[in-house]
């Protein structure tokens, strides 16, 4: 999904009679807590980056950052500026990135500043001699959150890529990142806070994990009901081996009554998703898919075409974006019912690295992220059984 001209920003609006479904559906699939009362922006790449750096520069107390990729070009300069600001000025600075994600390209003099600065900077699961050589799991999230209150996530990398200045004959990466202020800000430093226990030793002990799998503590919030203040938000986070995003994704697909639209920027699904969805369609809920025409690693190409015949004999309608590259991992159900993160389905994105996604429940984001769908299909094209994308699949 792209932005339209200015971010459309949830507003209050009648009472949702899906709050409690919507409440107890992801408690019980995900085991992720929901809030109310948020104020909820959907930007696209540019205006991310631009929101980022406002809401450090704004920082008072605390800036939590997680990126997967974390340049040391232009967009990683500037910031490192801004971090090294609020570091200077006393506010307490903690970066997280990817060791795979964020390698070479000048990132190590940018960590180095931070670290002058009094950052406290820390890089996820380099090699070493653990299992698969750290190679896996990956932290794939991207997450900023300031003074607990301010927050956001979505597909936007610290890279280049993400900015309109990318190149003088090549457009900004397509993607989208979702704001939140309020309550949910908290949810998303508490999922930090439990990545970075986890990359500096401090998290729970291996009892305590297999304790937390078996969802032991107890459901907070998922008894809010259609009275709830909007924004309803919930933070998913994915971990190796729990399919939490995949049980979304399928929990979406049964609650549909009228739409399902998708964005999904390296989209290699397993059979239950291609079977949810395929299910949806053949119900009759308008199912549409939107994946990239280039890509950066070509031979993913290859590997969603291959899905194409069997979602598009189901009724699943497919479009390919004809820009530079659509990153975007979004979606929105039904018109309330928005999701945008981090998590790609592919295996990689739902069952091995660590992910983290938001779902919203409200009909003003909703409209805005429907709106922003399809101003991307006006950008893309369309795939049926008689192109040659599918015939050659």
């Amino acid at each position: 999904m792209s932005s339209p001209s200015a971010p459309i920003t949830s507003r209050v609006v009648l009472a949702d009679p899906a709050a409690p479904t919507f409440t107890r559906g992801l408690w019980r699939i995900a085991g992720a807590q929901v809030t109310c009362g948020n104020a909820v922006t959907l930007l696209d790449s540019d205006a991310t980056i631009e929101a980022m750096l406002a809401d450090i520069a704004a920082a008072q107390q605390r800036v939590v950052l997680e990126m997967y990729i974390f340049r040391g070009d232009a967009l990683g300069r500037r910031m490192t500026d801004a971090l090294v600001a609020a570091a200077q000025r006393g506010v307490q600075v903690q970066v997280l990135a990817d060791w795979f994600g964020s390698r070479g390209s000048g990132t190590g003099a940018q960590f180095a500043r931070l670290r002058t600065a009094g950052a406290d900077v820390r890089q996820f699961s380099p090699p070493g001699f653990r299992p698969w050589l750290g190679a896996l799991p990956r932290d794939h999230r991207k997450v900023l959150v300031c003074d607990a209150h301010v927050g956001m996530t979505g597909g936007v990398n610290l890279g280049d890529e993400w900015t309109s200045r990318f190149g003088r004959r090549r457009a900004a990466w397509r993607d989208t990142a979702i704001r939140f202020v309020g309550p949910a800000a908290l949810d998303l430093q508490r999922a930090f806070e439990g990545m970075w226990g986890r990359t500096v030793g401090t998290g729970p002990s291996r009892a305590e994990r297999r304790r937390q799998r078996r969802l032991v503590r107890p459901a907070r919030n998922a008894e809010l009901g259609p009275d709830a203040a909007p924004a309803l938000v919930g933070i998913i986070e994915g971990e190796p081996g729990r399919f939490r995003i995949s049980r979304a994704l399928q929990y979406q697909s049964v609650a549909a009554e009228r739409s399902i639209w998708i964005a999904s920027a390296y989209f290699v699904p397993g059979g239950a998703e291609l079977e949810a969805l395929a299910g949806a369609a053949r119900d009759g809920v308008d199912v549409r898919l939107l994946v990239p025409s280039s890509y950066d690693h070509p031979w993913i190409r290859r590997m969603t075409r291959r899905r194409y015949r069997r979602l598009l004999e189901n009724g699943v309608r497919i479009w390919e974006w004809r820009g530079e590259m659509m990153h975007a991992k979004s979606s929105v159900t039904d018109g309330h019912v928005v999701c945008v993160g981090s998590t790609d389905f592919n295996p990689l994105g739902l069952a091995i690295n660590y992910e983290l996604d938001a779902i919203v429940l409200d009909t003003a984001v909703g409209a805005a992220a429907e709106a922003i769908f399809l101003a991307d299909l006006a950008s893309s094209t369309e795939i049926t059984l008689r192109s040659r994308e599918a015939r050659d699949a």
